[in-house]
Parts: C-alpha cells; structure tokens; sequence
C-alpha cells in the first residue's frame, strides 16, 4: 500500500510512463503523467506549449501540476524528462514524494524515441546526438532521487515495477524514521 506519492524521474524513453501505470496497479493507487495533465490544463500539445511559451513557461507550470498532483495524496506520478531538472520541482517532490530515478543507457533511450513524435528537445538535425548531449548533462541531478532503479532493455513493465517496489522498500527500510514510510509493507 502506498503512503506517500511515488515520482518517477528520468530520460524521455526510460518507461516513467509505461512502468508507472503497471506500478500504480501492483500498488492499488492511483497514475498520473504530468505531460497529459499539463497538455489537458492548457488544452495544448506540449510540443504546441514550447512553441508558443518558450521552455521556462512550460517549466513553471509543470511546477505547478506536478505539486498540485503531489498534495491530492499517494499516487504514482511519472513526470517529463527535464522536471527533476529544474530546482524549485525537484524541492516539491522532495518534500511531498519519494523519488525513482528510472535509469537507461543512451542507446536503450535511443532505441526507444527514435522515429517517435512529440519530443521538442529532439527537434534538431542530429537527434541521438542532442539525446546524448541532454543525458550527460541531466544525470547529475536524476542521481540525485531518492531511489535509482536501472531501466534496461528486455525487461516487462510487471519486472520493473517490482524492482521499484523491492527499491523503495529498501529505501524505507534505510531511511527509518528519518523520512515518511512510502509504501506501507515491506513487498517480497
């Protein structure tokens, strides 16, 4: 049983989206994706809002649905690649959630997004080379969640959301009661 909200981080094509849903069912909570929530408060594409706003707009109100979706209680919430980036989310999921950083080679990212729509940051005339460019940059700050669970190619979402349980609960279990529990029972 989930306690606190459970907030997936990581590289466009790590699974946030597809692990998280299979997560949220094993854990009986609820799923959510900021990018479809933001994309349904703004009744825009997101590759639409970073054409008309510019980044650091969609960044703001990322901000916002992330924290919004955090305070409405557990749930499993897979954010957009570059939302732990920014300081002021990374300290709202660090106060209300328990983060996994979903972590993948380039090439596993690579082979996921290619060919793939709707990933305005790979718009350039060399994706895979602006993919490279943006994880190297990112890791860093993605080692800085909570709880780090590798996302290699080959294994099913079920696999990977228990690996994240077994994770977390291990985070739990070595957090004591320095932290907020997330999941209520230790899973096998």
């Amino acid at each position: 049983m989930l306690l606190r909200p459970l907030v997936l981080v990581g590289m466009m094509g790590a699974g946030k989206t597809s692990v998280g849903r299979k997560l949220a069912r094993l854990l009986d909570a609820p799923f959510h994706d900021s990018d479809h929530e933001i994309e349904a408060a703004a009744g825009m594409t997101i590759p639409e809002i970073f054409a008309r706003f510019g980044e650091p707009d969609f960044r703001d109100g990322e901000r916002r649905v992330i924290e919004r979706l955090i305070a409405e209680g557990p749930a499993v919430i897979a954010t957009g690649g570059g939302a732990f980036i920014e300081p002021a989310t990374r300290e709202v999921i660090g106060q209300g959630a328990t983060s996994v950083w979903l972590r993948a080679d380039v090439d596993t990212l690579w082979d996921r997004v290619r060919g793939r729509p709707g990933r305005p940051l790979l718009d350039r005339p060399d994706p895979r080379g602006a993919l490279v460019e943006i994880d190297t940059r990112r890791r860093p700050i993605y080692a800085l969640a909570d709880v780090v669970v590798d996302s290699p190619p080959g294994v099913s979402h079920e696999a990977m959301a228990q690996a994240i349980i077994r994770a977390v609960s291990d985070h739990d279990d070595a957090a004591g009661r320095d932290r907020p529990r997330t999941l209520a029972t230790r899973t096998a």
